[in-house]
C-alpha cells in the first residue's frame, strides 16, 4: 500500500481523543481503526495517546481519608435529615 495521504494522517492524529473516549460514531471508528492499522506513525502516536491516558489514569488518583469520607457521610446526613421538612 503507499503513503497515506497527510490530510488522513492529520485527520486521524485530531480525533484520537474523541477515538480514545468513545465519542464517533461506528462509521467513524471503524474508518479511523482502519487507517491506524495502516499506518505505522498515525499507530505510534495512538499508542502514545494510550499508553499517557493510562499513566495519567493511574497516577492522578487521591487517596480519601476514611476519616474525611465518615465526616461528608455525617454531614450529607444531616443535611438530609434539616432539609427533610422544607420543599
Amino acid at each position: 500500500m503507499g503513503p497515506e495521504e497527510p490530510d488522513d494522517c492529520q485527520d486521524t492524529i485530531e480525533r484520537l481523543y474523541h477515538y480514545l473516549d468513545g465519542e464517533l460514531t461506528d462509521e467513524r471508528r471503524a474508518e479511523i481503526k482502519q487507517h491506524l492499522d495502516d499506518c505505522s506513525p498515525c499507530l505510534q502516536a495512538f499508542d502514545f495517546e494510550a499508553e499517557l491516558r493510562h499513566v495519567i489514569a493511574m497516577k492522578c488518583r487521591d487517596h480519601v481519608p476514611e476519616s474525611l469520607r465518615r465526616r461528608v457521610r455525617a454531614a450529607l446526613a444531616e443535611e438530609e435529615r434539616n432539609a427533610g421538612g422544607h420543599p
